[in-house]
């Protein structure tokens, strides 16, 4: 007899139906087929003994289970569930009259205990899709699979309770979830505010600027001048997610198995700070079996690298595509994959090893062109790409322990909103463009104009510090952003006179 069961397999971001067909018949082999990697050709093991343990019997037969389609390569453990209920049905020890109407996926621990499974959204999503009528799996991912309508999500303990339920011999409340109610109640949960801080009212400005038109920054500064303190309070002045944002970040998450046990929609934008010990793999994600990177992990929300560096120069430059193409594609032999990347990089550095070149009161020990040596680790090409460059210098004494109440994280996300509610407006016809800093070359010319003052003031600075032509570009759409935040029609030269200032470390001798 046949049995048919459906599973999936997770590629990218998005999942395929795996369709797992259960055979027994003359003789006493046990063959998987389909592509399996050892993980799930080890399932037999498992699937047995769990089977033992609830009184069921592996049949002593020619078993041979076909995992189609056949070319797609099948990982991980999460196939013993469907596998082991397959086998039930096709030796006729239960009969589950609805089985394929469900998708099945969880992993067997020996004595038939079920374990949370990775890639459980997209499963979901791509279930409803073909139109199943549910979706079987281990209980602890069953609040992450429940933000997914219109399909029954069965959550299970173990491979008794999944057999009791598909023979009707146990009711199980599908588990309902109102992901609209979820997402709004957590919308305004921050863990930092920047009421927080102290002084440092230029950096707040060169980051609410950042904040309106998804650009990238680099703080240079001291040790100790705030500069991860401030990184760490951007979120909470970014617009808030929408619904289809916050889906497709959970997607991420979910694929990776960052999500956590019993975990649901992820509400708030993403907040990623690898140590500058990282892989390039883990940063823009590969491996044998691809999984998405740092990248990747912070796509709707911001990737901070402290002491940049730090970070190997390899590290740093396969950042430079995903950068431009807030998407990254990871290619093997047999597979291809895209994972989206839409980030924002804040970066920070000390000025030079010691730390303190250019302070105001302690004196910088590093000799002459270890400060130049020191800031070349970071290539041109890399600094062209990141919009604010903002020199961040200690707090002064008396603002520090100054009690006046500073601004508050929402009334700066007011105005950011604000600004970019102007660019959804602009770009209402550009599908891949949401604000400024994504804005492709041609469209700069049209969008950024300016006057013949403002070409004046632009061609002197491009000239005094050698700027290159995306560093032009960069000028013309912070430049654009600015006059958003000052909710102004047309570029000023104080808007591009403001925005030539974030160009510090394009100045010829920085630091010399």
């Amino acid at each position: 007899m046949v049995a048919k069961t459906f599973g999936s397999a997770v590629s990218g971001v998005d999942a395929k139906l795996i369709t797992i067909e259960v055979n027994v018949g003359q003789g006493t082999s046990f063959f998987m087929v389909g592509l399996p990697d050892s993980a799930v050709k080890e399932s037999q093991q498992r699937v047995e003994s769990a089977l033992k343990y609830f009184g069921y019997r592996m049949p002593r037969q020619k078993v041979v289970i076909n995992l189609a389609p056949a070319d797609i390569r099948k990982e991980g453990s999460s196939y013993d569930l469907p596998i082991a209920l397959g086998i039930l049905k096709a030796s006729e020890q239960v009969m589950f009259p609805e089985l394929e109407r469900y998708v099945i996926m969880g992993e067997l621990a020996l004595d038939g205990k079920l374990r949370p499974v990775k890639g459980v959204l997209p499963i979901a999503i791509e279930a409803r899709k073909q139109g199943f009528k549910g979706f079987i799996l281990p209980r602890e991912n069953a609040a992450e699979a429940s933000i997914v309508n219109s399909l029954d999500i069965i959550g299970v303990d173990s491979l008794e309770e999944a057999i009791n339920f598909l023979d009707g011999n146990l009711d199980i409340e599908p588990l309902v979830t109102d992901t609209r109610d979820i997402f709004y109640s957590s919308l305004e949960h921050y863990e930092f505010d920047f009421t927080d801080v102290q002084g440092q009212e230029n950096i707040k400005r060169a980051m609410e600027i950042a904040a309106t038109g998804g650009h990238n920054v680099i703080m240079i500064g001291p040790p100790g001048a705030g500069k991860t303190m401030l990184a760490k309070r951007l979120p909470s002045i970014l617009p808030p997610l929408s619904l289809q944002e916050a889906l497709e970040t959970t997607k991420i998450h979910s694929v990776a198995g960052r999500l956590g046990r019993n975990a649901s929609l992820i509400a708030q934008r993403p907040f990623r700070s690898p140590h500058h010990t990282i892989s390039d793999v883990a940063l823009v994600g590969g491996g044998g079996n691809p999984q998405p990177g740092e990248i990747s992990l912070s796509h709707n929300g911001v990737l901070f690298l402290d002491e940049l560096p730090e970070f190997k120069r390899t590290v740093l430059e396969v950042m430079r595509q995903p950068l431009e193409e807030r998407k990254v594609t990871i290619s093997r032999a047999k597979i291809s994959v895209d994972y989206p990347a839409n980030f924002m990089l804040i970066a920070s550095m000390n000025p030079c090893p010691c730390g303190y070149y250019n302070h105001p009161e302690k004196e910088c020990v590093c000799g002459p062109g270890i400060v130049q040596r020191y800031l070349n680790k970071v290539s041109g090409p890399l600094l062209d790409r990141i919009d604010l460059h903002v020199e961040v210098t200690p707090v002064k004494f008396d603002e520090m322990t100054s009690t006046r109440k500073t601004e508050t994280s929402k009334a700066i996300r007011d105005r950011v909103i604000k600004g970019r509610e102007l660019q959804v407006e602009r770009f209402k016809n550009s599908p891949e463009v949401f604000c400024n800093a994504m804005m492709p070359s041609h469209m700069v010319k049209e969008i950024c104009e300016i006057n013949e003052a403002g070409k004046a003031l632009l061609k002197t600075a491009m000239e005094r510090l050698g700027l290159s032509a995306r560093a032009y570009d960069r000028i013309l759409k912070v430049a654009r952003t600015i006059a958003d935040l000052a909710l102004s029609e047309n570029i000023k030269v104080e808007h591009l006179a403001e925005a030539i200032q974030y160009r510090s470390l394009d100045r010829e001798g920085w630091a010399g």
